[in-house]
């Protein structure tokens, strides 16, 4: 009941029992002794309504009192749903760290679910939805998949946040940022995203920058980089010492030394190219098939049956079933035999 409501009903109900009372029944007066102490005399009427008054007071009382629980009870759920919202807001936008604390129970239970799962929304993002806060995201996460380049910055998300990587690969597509921004600040921009731009810049950058920012080196870039030793656009002039430092900044199998030694097939001097994977061969075991294959590929027999012939029986099997084809004076491609 509003107390509102009640109050005048209650205050309807005194007046008319007191009037009732001392129109009808008596006007007389009486004075009440209460524990010893005289109470002053007054009217039967007032006498009779004087207790109703009190039970209106304690009632008003017991329901303010109740109404405030149900104020404080009714603000925890407020500031839990509040709660739920941020933390599917903060699954949308897959933080890591993520330990909401709630006060009520059914809270408790969802948002422990959601604060221990990942979500993400699949397909066509619905931005319709009654509430500004998750809107908000689902319109920025839908703009980042359509490639559209937005503001993270209030979110306060890890460089390593798949869509702030995203959304910073959107801006480069963009050309709001350039390949050597991301790769001149490590901190702000995650390193996959610097090596995923690393091998666009190698395609035209000068060496001095190409070993400047080599931290960001992949395999892929490395062939990048090997395709413009010499070539007729693009060209990269570079020492065997600087390509024997980049190698050495990854972990080749022996079958992508043998690709290397390709790729620099047709734009390295042969002179170079056997120089290079010699000495790649005399640090690296995985170089030395790589350096048969040069010097296979480059018709220099002898050099490579005297590395074969000391070899173990077990090693470099292609390499010497081909040597003994070539003894026997057949002519086929090396390239078959890797």
């Amino acid at each position: 009941m509003h107390i509102k409501k009640y109050t005048v009903a209650a205050f309807i109900l005194i007046i008319l029992v007191g009037w009732y009372i001392y129109a009808f029944v008596t006007q007389e007066s009486l004075s009440i002794n209460l524990f010893g102490t005289t109470l002053p005399s007054f009217s039967i009427a007032v006498w009779v309504i004087l207790p109703m008054i009190i039970l209106y007071v304690a009632s008003v009382i017991h329901m303010l009192f109740y109404s405030f629980l149900g104020t404080l009870k009714s603000r925890k759920f407020d500031k839990d749903y509040e709660k739920i919202v941020n933390a599917i807001i903060d699954a949308y936008l897959g933080k890591n760290d993520r330990s909401n604390s709630f006060k009520t129970s059914r809270y408790q239970l969802l948002g422990s679910v959601i604060d221990n799962a990942t979500i993400f929304p699949v397909g066509d993002v619905n931005i319709d939805i009654d509430n500004k806060k998750i809107s908000e995201v689902l319109t920025l996460i839908n703009k980042i998949r359509n490639g559209e380049p937005v503001d993270l910055k209030k979110y306060s998300l890890l460089p390593s946040n798949p869509l702030v990587i995203q959304n910073e690969r959107n801006r480069y597509k963009k050309g709001d940022i350039s390949a050597e921004d991301i790769l001149a600040d490590e901190k702000k921009y995650d390193s996959s995203l610097r090596k995923e731009v690393y091998i666009d810049f190698v395609k035209e950058a000068p060496l001095y920058l190409i070993e400047k920012y080599k931290s960001a080196l992949t395999k892929e870039a490395l062939f990048e980089i090997l395709s413009r030793v010499n070539a007729d656009k693009h060209t990269l002039e570079i020492s065997n010492d600087s390509l024997i430092s980049l190698f050495n900044d990854l972990k080749l199998s022996s079958k992508e030394y043998i690709e290397a030694s390709k790729k620099l097939s047709k734009t390295m001097l042969p002179e170079q190219r056997i120089k290079l994977f010699e000495t790649l061969s005399n640090e690296k075991e995985f170089a030395m098939e790589a350096y048969l294959f040069t010097l296979f590929d480059l018709e220099m027999i002898d050099p490579a049956k005297e590395i074969l012939d000391i070899s173990q029986a077990n090693e470099y099997i292609p390499f010497k079933a081909y040597s003994s084809l070539r003894e026997c004076g057949e002519n086929f491609d090396i390239n078959l035999f890797v």
